[in-house]
């Protein structure tokens, strides 16, 4: 995806630097810049492991794209006036303070509480880019595709994602603000 011909040059910038900034950030929490066993993935798809959300993508980068999904149909209706630019350049901001946020303690231990994520430590600073990066990419889908095809591609993701670790967006909000034990257990498998 080529950022300016989504967004205009400035907004384009705006967003690179919420990703630089983002990655300091997190550097200075103390979050490990690649994974510790050394090695950069592509792609991690065993979710009950120390290495999920330590490579580049893994499955919930799926989730991510699909924030990107609901950030431009968000700033499409509360944003009128706002150029596409000014849209993606908020949407990326939001992203970048969740992942910012997931990576506190606070929501760290959440999901360790509340979820099956017992060996969930947090991500990674690549991981965390990689999600922005998915997110950016879910918006630019949005940004291009009739509404009818997003909507599909929002739950036909859902639906992937239930089906292959039985655990999506819809439950990972759920279970991170109304844990219920009947979604643990079948989570647990």
């Amino acid at each position: 995806m080529h950022l300016g011909t989504l967004t205009d040059k400035h907004s384009a910038r705006v967003a690179a630097g919420i990703l630089v900034v983002t990655a300091l950030v997190l550097l200075a929490m103390g979050r490990v810049p690649i994974c510790t066993c050394g090695t950069i993935k592509l792609w991690h798809g065993v979710v009950q492991s120390s290495e999920n959300s330590q490579h580049l993508t893994d499955w919930y980068t799926l989730s991510h794209v699909l924030h990107g999904l609901l950030f431009y149909a968000l700033f499409w209706w509360a944003t009128p006036q706002w150029t596409l630019g000014q849209r993606f350049a908020a949407a990326v901001a939001i992203e970048a303070g969740w992942e910012i946020l997931e990576n506190t303690p606070l929501i760290i231990d959440r999901y360790r509480a509340a979820t099956i994520s017992l060996d969930y430590y947090g991500d990674s600073v690549i991981n965390s880019v990689a999600d922005i990066i998915a997110m950016m990419a879910g918006f630019a889908l949005a940004s291009r595709l009739p509404v009818w095809v997003s909507v599909v591609l929002f739950f036909g993701l859902e639906a992937l994602m239930a089906y292959m670790i039985r655990d999506n967006l819809t439950l990972n909000v759920l279970m991170l603000i109304y844990p219920l034990e009947a979604v643990k257990s079948w989570q647990g498998g």
